[in-house]
Order: C-alpha cells, then structure tokens, then sequence
C-alpha cells in the first residue's frame, strides 16, 4: 500500500484559544482547537505496513518499531474452550490484571437481531445472540483461554470498566417483545424479554466465577446506551446515549449502595441526565467556540426503565422511535442538553472524557434526522469535571481528514486520550495529548483474506490498555471482526 502520508500529527499552534488549557488535573494542558484551525506540519513518524505476528500478513500500519499479534478472527469459525462459536461483531472490551502477569479481556459482541443466543449456559433472552466473551491472553496477543461469560443480550455495543474488578456492559437498543422493529426492519416478536439495559460481568479468566448473573440493572435506565464510566470519589456512574437520528444525553446513575464496598453496581438508584445551567435544552451538537465551558445541572428521570404494552406473539403497538425516546424526552422536557451521538466514554482522576461522534458542525434544523445520525460535524470530545460540575470541549474536529468520527475512547497512565474512528473511510486510531496534538497510531488496512475485498472502512473499537500499560488491544468491529495486541514505544511518539 506504500507508506501513509494522508493526515500527520496537528500541533495547536495559532489555533489554540488562549485560556483554553485548565487548572489542575487531568485536563492540565488539553486545549480547544477552533473549527478550521490549522492542521499543522506533517508527520515525520508516518505509519508504515507492519506484518502480523499470527501470519506474517499486512493487517495494520504503525509507527516504526511497533509490532502486533491478531487473535479471535472470525473470517474463519473460532470455536472458545466452553464450545462457543465465537459470533464476530467485536465490538467494547477492557483488559484487567490477570494471573501470573498475563492479562483478562472481556469484550462485547455487537449482535442485532433475532438470531439466538451464542454459547452455553441460560441466556437472558434465548432469541438474541448479543453478549460477551472472556479471554486470557498474554501481553503478545497469545491466547490461553476463553469462554462466554454473558450470552441473550442485544447490540452490547460498548462499556466500561469498574474499579472493583467487572466489566459494565451496554445494550445499545430497546428492542424487546413491547416494542416494534428498529431501523433494521426485524421484527421483535420472537423476544422474550426487553432489552435497553447494563449488565456486568466478573473480570477473571475462571470460567465459573467469570459469568455474569444475566439480570439487567434496570434502573440505570432503558435506551441506546453506549459507554460507561465510573467515578469512585462521587459514587457516580456516567452512561452516554447513542440515540441514532435523535438527540442524545449524558446521564449518571446513583446507586443504591457504594459499589467499591458491596463489590457490585446494585439496582434500585436514581437515573439523571445532564443540563446546561440557564441554557434550555441547549443544543452541544452544534459548532463550539473554542474552549466553551458550561456550568450543569443533573435532571432527575422519573420513568427509566419502562415496559410497554403489548400482547405476546404481536407487533407490539409502541413503535421504536418512541420508545427508543422515552428517557430522553423526560430529561429534554426538563431542559436537559442535546448531544450528536455520545458515544466512547473513559474516567481519568476526576474527569469523564465523552466522544460525541457526529458533534462539531451546523446545528440541526429539528429533533430528528432520519438520513445518517442527529449532528452534523465530524467530532467533539468534551470533558465533564465531576467536582466542578462543569463541562468542557476538549477538541472539536474541523473535517474528516483530521479526526473523522470519533467513536470509543480509552488512555493510558492518566495521559493521551487513544481515539477510534468509525467512519466510512479510511479507519485510524488517533491520539490525542494533553499538548493538544493530534496523532496517527494506527491504520486499518484490511482485506478479505479470501476474496481480496478491501476491509480498510471497518471501524476501531473497544482499545484498552494493559493494566502496566504496555500493550494496547484493540478490535476491528465488523461482521467477521477481529483483536489485536499492539506494543512498542509509546512515549516515543507522545503517548504517555
């Protein structure tokens, strides 16, 4: 493919607003860029065709001295230690510690319809074959084990990690019996329960202590949730939305007891969806000046987690678009803020980073967009300072070939924010420092390893780091997806 030159590293230069960086933190030093700031100067450590370790075969390009290994590719059937035949749709993951120095991931599968569960043991619901697997793997990208550990789910899209060991697990869906086809046009009759909820899973490489109960927390709320973070200091859990076509929210759960003491997130709290202070439902979709920082308020949601009508073995009366909206419009009838898409979302010492993944351009002209998503731009990523309450925009992108549809997001040792895109275009992951550059880590440049067919606009998803921060693994989200474990030298090329 010869070595990429297509986008290189931003520096800030004149575009920087002054004033921008913050006190105090993590935020110390991450700057705002204006829409159209300048892109900078080229990247003199361009990404270049790596081989993969499995099989010697191009699947990534990387900085020089960077190497990687790719396991759990479905292009041909993998079949877990458990039995299971491992769906594809990677999607979500985080890695924890795991025995003897080696590293436990649990990663989503992002399956829609009604397909049937995958794997053993008693699904959630027996008619969808959504869920999560656990793998051991070394920090080469080796696996040693691997089993289902959360089977009968819908769309487990992404998640987070917790710091009492589990991994939270989002549907991002409100497909159930109650309600009629999504956009995809399948029908939800053969569904035995609802679906719209979190649920958490065991972060250990032990089959039987690694399974999730499978009861959803149903308080959390019931929408398209996405990602999920953790604030230990606050006791707070923040939830985006990626309500597809629609305005999306940033919510927080409050649960009924600390997790860190009781070991688990219990049901039975209070859902809460974010506003701006004296600003109606203002609309953070639309372009921001640089460094735009609002004061909020959290809106208490009466009816999260609701069951509508219907008779069994029936289209359900309660089409999706409504149902999908029931949350929301509670919070928006309170003046909660409007967002494009919320989608990754990660916790650094007091601060919750959020992708909002179509954010950054023209407002819209009405509360739905029926073509390609709510929003019109190419990115935001805002940080909400938890003690502060007080939200930020980190970085707006000005147009595709400099960040193009920011979806998950992760770091590393408190540091650079690791971005991947989903676009339909050339897939990078991105970092982002606290310098305010913006840089190459990663390209996609996968091809069918049968037909040839190009795979270089399937996206990155659910990158996380090793708990020592060595290696970082990363899926390719696509039908026949895959993971890898990348390594080499990060602070080399800024990634702290």
């Amino acid at each position: 493919m010869g070595e990429v030159t297509r986008r290189g590293l931003l520096r800030a230069g004149a575009g920087i607003a002054a004033g921008a960086a913050l006190a105090g933190g993590p935020l110390q030093g991450f700057v705002a860029l204006a829409e159209g700031a300048p892109r900078g100067r080229p990247d003199r450590r361009a990404l270049r065709a790596v081989p993969d370790q499995r099989d010697g075969r191009v699947r990534l390009h990387l900085p020089e001295g960077f190497q990687y290994r790719s396991f759990h590719d479905t292009e041909a059937p993998v079949v877990l230690d458990d039995g299971t035949v491992l769906p594809g749709r990677h999607d979500g993951m985080a890695a924890f510690r795991g025995r003897r120095g080696n590293v436990v991931l649990v990663r989503n599968h992002e399956v829609n319809g009604p397909v049937g569960a995958f794997g053993p043991g008693e699904p959630y619901d027996p008619s969808t074959g959504g869920g999560t697997t656990t793998i051991e793997v070394t920090h080469d990208g080796e696996v040693l084990s691997a089993f289902t550990s959360l089977n009968g789910t819908q769309m487990n899209c992404s998640g987070g990690p917790m710091p009492w060991g589990s991994w939270i697990t989002c549907e991002e869906t409100v497909n159930g019996p109650d309600v009629g086809p999504d956009f995809t046009g399948a029908s939800n009759v053969s569904l035995t329960k609802p679906h719209g909820w979190l649920f958490e899973v065991p972060a250990t490489a032990d089959r039987r202590g690694g399974q999730s109960d499978r009861k959803p927390i149903r308080r959390a709320g019931r929408f398209a949730h996405e990602g999920v973070a953790y604030d230990p200091d606050q006791q707070h859990l923040y939830m985006t939305e990626d309500s597809f076509g629609f305005p999306a929210g940033l919510y927080r759960y409050l649960p009924p007891s600390d997790p860190m003491r009781v070991g688990r997130l219990e049901d039975g709290g209070r859902l809460q969806m974010l506003a701006v202070q004296g600003i109606d439902r203002a609309d953070l979709a639309a372009s921001q000046p640089a460094g735009a920082t609002y004061p909020v308020r959290w809106v208490d949601i009466a009816d999260p987690d609701p069951t509508f009508p219907y008779t069994p073995g029936q289209v359900a009366p309660t089409i999706n678009d409504i149902a999908i909206r029931h949350v929301s419009s509670q919070g928006l009838a309170q003046g909660a803020a409007r967002f494009s898409r919320l989608e990754g979302c990660v916790y650094d010492r007091g601060v919750v980073y959020v992708c909002s993944t179509q954010g950054g351009g023209p407002p819209e002209t009405g509360e739905s967009d029926t073509v390609g998503g709510w929003g019109n731009g190419w990115g935001q990523i805002w940080a909400y300072d938890t003690r502060r309450a007080e939200l930020r925009l980190v970085y707006e992108s000005p147009g595709p070939d400099t960040l193009d549809f920011p979806d998950n997001v992760t770091t590393r040792n408190g540091g650079t924010l690791v971005l991947c895109e989903d676009s339909t275009n050339d897939n990078y992951l991105r970092g982002l420092t606290p310098a305010g550059e913006l840089s190459d880590i990663a390209l996609n440049r996968l091809r069918n390893s049968t037909t040839g067919a190009d795979r270089s606009g399937d996206e990155f998803a659910g990158a996380t780091f090793s708990p020592n921060g060595r290696t970082l693994f990363v899926n390719i989200q696509a039908g026949r997806g895959l993971t890898f474990a990348i390594w080499g030298p990060w602070g080399r090329i800024g990634v702290h």
